[in-house]
């Protein structure tokens, strides 16, 4: 576990997520270390083009954090893609082909032009940022800001 992260924890960065969770009635489990993503994120983008991007990504998100599982691991991903109705073998072929490696590199490089050092980093209007796991009412009082400007 990275030092910063060690830090974050100490400073109660787990429990105040904890304590989100349990406020929405929704379990939450500590990780025992940093996991890779990049699979579950070459992943997700087979799902969006398969027009369940949300769904999945919302399922690999409720495993890892409510389940404790590893979101590196094949077994992860093609639970999660049979659980929102998507052809798992498919998904493992595509991505195994490095078919949305480019996609998720593009992304992540914009995300360091933008100036996201963390995550989770939400990109609202593609101008503002609510950085970090925020309750709801962080969201809605961000999105009421935006609908209230004048341009």
């Amino acid at each position: 576990m990275p030092e910063r992260v060690k830090q974050a924890r100490a400073r109660g960065s787990e429990e105040r997520l904890r304590q989100i969770a349990q406020s929405y009635g929704m379990p939450f489990v500590s990780t025992p270390r940093i996991y890779s993503t990049r699979l579950a994120h070459e992943a997700t983008e087979y799902a969006r083009v398969h027009d369940k991007g949300n769904e999945f990504h919302k399922v690999v998100f409720r495993k890892v954090y409510a389940g404790g599982q590893d979101p590196s691991q094949w077994e992860v991903l093609r639970a999660a893609a049979e659980e929102v109705g998507l052809d798992a073998d498919e998904m493992r072929r595509e991505v195994e082909s490095e078919k949305y490696m480019a996609e998720v590199v593009d992304k992540v490089r914009w995300a360091y032009q933008i100036g996201v050092t963390g995550v989770p980093t939400y990109v609202l209007n593609d101008r503002y940022a609510v950085v970090g796991a925020q309750p709801y009412e962080v969201f809605k009082g961000a999105l009421e800001q935006i609908m209230n400007q004048k341009d």
